[in-house]
């Protein structure tokens, strides 16, 4: 199976607690892009504290691997997140730059690395 992402890699200092002002904001829009946003406020927050717990903490958070049209993915081995589908049809162009503005906005020191390819996990 075919297997798109784009990852943000954090550069430099930049690490998992400096995430923290954005997250929530990153998480939304996911949801709402992906047609997943609860209609309960409190469970949209408790994915929220389940991560931000891991966050503040400078730990590799969860992220958002439910089934989607895309997937938040943090890696247990490097030091970036990443959007994954598995669909070609799926733009994430318009999440991409999202995330990007926000991480730029937080002074998060970051780059961006799109693949497209079947060996990835």
């Amino acid at each position: 199976m075919k297997v798109f992402s784009t990852h943000f890699i954090l550069k430099g200092k930049s690490d998992y607690k400096d995430l923290a002002p954005v997250f929530r904001d990153i998480l939304k829009a996911l949801l709402e892009e992906i047609g997943q946003m609860p209609e309960e406020e409190e469970i949209f927050q408790m994915y929220v504290d389940m991560n931000m717990a891991d966050i503040e903490r400078n730990r590799k958070p969860e992220g958002y691997n439910r089934k989607g049209k895309m997937r938040l993915i943090f890696p247990m081995d490097r030091k970036e997140f990443y959007l994954k589908t598995y669909s070609k049809t799926t733009d994430m162009s318009r999440m991409t730059d999202l995330i990007s503005g926000l991480l730029t906005s937080a002074g998060v020191k970051f780059e961006t690395v799109q693949n497209d390819r079947t060996d990835f996990d």
